[in-house]
């Protein structure tokens, strides 16, 4: 899995938390590492502590998404919200979030493609004729009776 940035002179970690700086000399704003306030980070134990504490609500989020996946609810977008507090705080959730945030773009800009979209559509077109007509097969034979209602057929 590549999960650099699409930029070639970016630098792509940064175990101190600095914000990266491209080859050019400019920074690109986001930089990796912990953004754990300055007092946190100057005190090695508080600064585990912190990381851990992170590392904890980051997974009940994680694992709440998770169990949302087959239940009601966003799964997905807890899932991604829990990656987003690791990211507060870990590298390698960063690079996890930029490959995810890049490949969603990529995924955003194919499906405005007026080709896929046509597709799309047609496809949608589609489903819903075979939808109507097994639903208008349905009404013809039983009427308006609920499936659970029907006694003989």
């Amino acid at each position: 899995m590549n999960t650099g940035s699409d930029e070639p002179g970016e630098v792509a970690v940064s175990a101190d938390g600095e914000t990266g700086e491209k080859t050019d000399g400019t920074k690109d704003g986001q930089g990796l590492g912990s953004r754990a306030p300055e007092f946190v980070k100057s005190r090695r134990l508080l600064h585990l502590s912190w990381q851990v504490l992170i590392f904890v609500i980051g997974l009940a989020v994680v694992v709440a998404g998770i169990i949302m996946l087959p239940l009601p609810g966003p799964g997905w977008v807890v899932i991604f919200g829990g990656m987003a507090i690791w990211a507060t705080e870990f590298v390698w959730a960063q690079l996890v979030l930029r490959w995810t945030k890049r490949k969603v773009t990529e995924a955003a800009q194919r499906a405005l493609d007026p080709k896929v979209r046509r597709r799309n559509i047609i496809l949608t077109a589609i489903g819903l004729v075979i939808v109507a007509a097994i639903l208008g097969v349905y009404l013809w034979k039983f009427g308006f009776e609920m499936p659970w209602n029907i006694k003989n057929q």
